[in-house]
């Protein structure tokens, strides 16, 4: 009997082979340009050769204001295009599909020049104290979500990923601890989430996912329960699967230990019935099989452990007692 891991996953009119998912990953590895490189290309593709069923690129700007680094990836120039079409189809030839997070990083990038957030209320004492966004500049990053979406799609990307966890600036909107504004992005949390959600699908049709953090672990941040409603919301936006991280927002201690983040993806697709994806030091195939089995997540986000073994797939079929196909070319060692 195959593992509920290694079934297909159908959302929309993209049939994923596995449910293994890579997920975002900043490899700070790109020049100042934000353009995919041989390393982008040799990193990506070999994940796809292990076998993995969805490779998520990492979060990739949609200014150059908005990125974490200067290294990071980018996707506010067409000329960021023809790079991404190449990693897209070296990826696609070992049969993955395809993703992109795009980002903004808000008050935690650390880009020379002024930064912006919703307001002037720095991550902590050592970040750069950020410029509280005008109307105007919330409409151009709005803009720059859709216009981001829309080279994604002429890059051939299968899915889009909105990052609005990990305390970047969608995740600065949604929460009480770093929005602070008196006006309707202020009265109204969701509204800034709720609008690029909005102004992506009006040129994007394929799955759409978004990263949240579903906890921000501080007694006067949000809860689940925050998000279970802000999830409903984005379902009934059109949006197809909630990638549950959590924390970031701020400094805060949290108790990490193995599948710590799986409630949060049970939860919300328990109480706002919608597909999630689980991520957190998941790092066995039985953990991940069990966390499918028992139907606490739809898909398993795989990061670190991908890292130290692009194979990963391969692993975690040998652990189930399972087999996987190989890529012809490493066939005689499978």
């Amino acid at each position: 009997m195959t593992a509920k891991l290694f079934e297909p996953y159908t959302i929309k009119d993209v049939t994923l082979k596995n449910r293994i998912v890579m997920s975002p990953m900043c490899m700070y590895s790109a020049e100042a340009d934000g353009k995919v490189n041989d390393f982008h290309l040799t990193h990506y593709i070999s994940r796809a050769a292990g076998q993995v069923g969805l490779i998520m690129v990492e979060a990739s700007g949609v200014t150059p204001q908005g990125r974490i680094s200067e290294n990071d990836l980018g996707i506010w120039s067409d000329e960021q295009i023809p790079g991404l079409r190449k990693l897209v189809d070296g990826i696609k030839q070992y049969g993955a599909k395809t993703s992109i997070q795009i980002a903004h990083a808000g008050r935690k990038s650390k880009v020379n020049g002024d930064i912006i957030a919703p307001s002037a209320i720095p991550f902590d004492e050592n970040s750069k104290t950020p410029k509280e966004m005008t109307k105007e500049e919330i409409k151009e990053t709005i803009q720059a979500f859709q216009d981001g979406a829309k080279r994604a799609l002429q890059a051939g990307f299968d899915t889009i990923e909105l990052h609005a966890a990990h305390g970047y600036l969608i995740n600065e909107f949604l929460s009480p601890l770093s929005n602070k504004r008196d006006d309707e992005y202020g009265k109204d949390r969701y509204l800034f989430l709720e609008e690029i959600i909005n102004a992506v699908k009006e040129i994007w049709n394929g799955p759409l996912f978004v990263r949240i953090s579903a906890t921000d672990h501080h007694k006067d941040g949000l809860t689940v329960e925050d998000y279970i409603e802000y999830s409903k919301k984005m379902k009934a936006q059109g949006i197809d699967l909630i990638d549950c991280s959590t924390g970031a927002l701020v400094n805060t201690p949290i108790n990490v230990y193995p599948g710590y983040q799986v409630p949060y993806a049970e939860k919300i697709r328990q109480e706002a019935n919608i597909p999630t994806g689980a991520v957190g030091l998941i790092t066995h195939g039985i953990q991940a099989e069990e966390i499918l089995q028992n139907e606490r997540a739809d898909l398993i986000f795989i990061a670190r452990e991908l890292l130290r073994d692009p194979y990963w797939p391969r692993t975690a079929a040998k652990q189930l007692g399972t087999e996987i196909e190989a890529p012809k070319q490493y066939s005689r060692g499978w």
